[in-house]
């Protein structure tokens, strides 16, 4: 070891001998997790004893060698990594408890050990009701009242829309020009129609859209009871008022919980990311068109997370086999592609 590493030890040691003053005099311990201490106690003992006593400081040698015989131990049992079949069958019944408590608000426990019997599996109330309590969820007449925000929206996803703003920098004559596109989103089809795209927005704006969203004839709002958005001011008293006389429910999402109106926020974030961000516009038109086709591939050819991957809209039949022509779809010069395969029908024709 030269005089340069020397240096360089006693600095570290002297770093953490401050940091460990520091927690001694805010009466605090020091927390090191599994993997920490799997660290030190694999390095430690590559340092040997001697070096230990002279260098640990965070811990005892003593305590950094016990943890690499636990270590060791560890390795080499057989419980660490084979799990019996009775293990593993507990395991899926405590999935299934906790999925049949999160999806049923008033089902008890009686329900439950019903509902496990159905799928062949048979214990007790009290199994049941242990299992519950030790993942924190409350008896069913209290959970009842206590219904979740994901339950409500998935119990009203046919009768609900989802609305929010972006907001899009264009060139113009005039400069830069704000423009603001307000869309609304139909849950349960994921269908997504643009409500209004201007640079001038106010109140008066704002209620002559509500009105047309709520034409009975071809409104955006026809057969919705539920309407959620932000507390974005341009949604007036005037608007949400509109919205209620045509027997739609306003729900503003709670400030600062986004993920209520998680929906809109996603498509926001995806048109974004995969669209405006890689265009410069320079005017309505060119904008009006990007959010057009972008809506278009949301549509027809973008796969669904949220749907097992599946696209709402098809253009045709999707070809599920392996083997045929790969066409390559384009949208604004190839920045949205969709790849499928040609039927057969239409490639024995050619």
């Amino acid at each position: 070891m030269n005089r340069k590493q020397q240096k360089v030890i006693e600095y570290l040691l002297e770093e953490n001998q401050i940091l460990k003053q520091q927690f001694e005099s805010t009466g605090k311990k020091l927390r090191l997790d599994n993997h920490q201490r799997r660290n030190l106690a694999r390095r430690g003992k590559a340092m040997g004893w001697a070096q230990l006593q002279k260098y640990a400081t965070l811990v005892r040698p003593e305590t950094i060698l016990g943890w690499h015989r636990k270590l060791i131990a560890l390795k080499y049992t057989g419980k660490r990594l084979v799990k019996t079949d009775r293990q593993e069958r507990m395991e899926v019944i405590r999935e299934l408890c906790v999925k049949f408590a999160e999806e049923n608000m008033g089902w008890g426990y009686g329900r439950i050990q019903g509902a496990l019997s159905n799928l062949g599996y048979k214990l007790s109330m009290t199994t049941v009701g242990n299992i519950l309590r030790a993942k924190g969820i409350i008896p069913s007449p209290e959970r009842g009242r206590q219904s979740n925000w994901k339950t409500f929206v998935r119990s009203h996803m046919d009768v609900m829309s989802v609305a929010d703003f972006f907001t899009v920098e264009v060139w113009t004559l005039r400069g830069l020009v704000r423009y603001h596109v307000f869309f609304v989103m139909n849950l349960a089809k994921r269908q997504v129609e643009v409500a209004h795209i201007s640079c001038q927005v106010n109140g008066a704006v704002m209620a002559q859209v509500a009105r047309n969203m709520t034409d009975g004839y071809d409104g955006i709002l026809k057969g919705r009871r539920f309407f959620v958005c932000d507390h974005d001011p341009l949604y007036t008293k005037e608007f949400r008022q509109i919205l209620t006389d045509s027997e739609v429910e306003v729900i503003q999402a709670r400030v600062g919980c986004p993920q209520q109106n998680g929906y809109a926020e996603s498509f926001v974030s995806a048109i974004k990311r995969e669209c405006i961000d890689h265009i410069i516009f320079f005017s309505e038109k060119s904008l009006r068109r990007a959010v057009g086709q972008y809506i278009e591939h949301f549509h027809q050819e973008r796969n669904h997370q949220g749907l097992d991957n599946l696209i709402p809209f098809p253009n045709g039949p999707q070809v599920q086999a392996e083997s045929g022509l790969i066409v390559k779809s384009e949208r604004l010069g190839g920045l949205l592609n969709y790849y499928h395969r040609e039927e057969k029908e239409v490639l024995e024709a050619a």
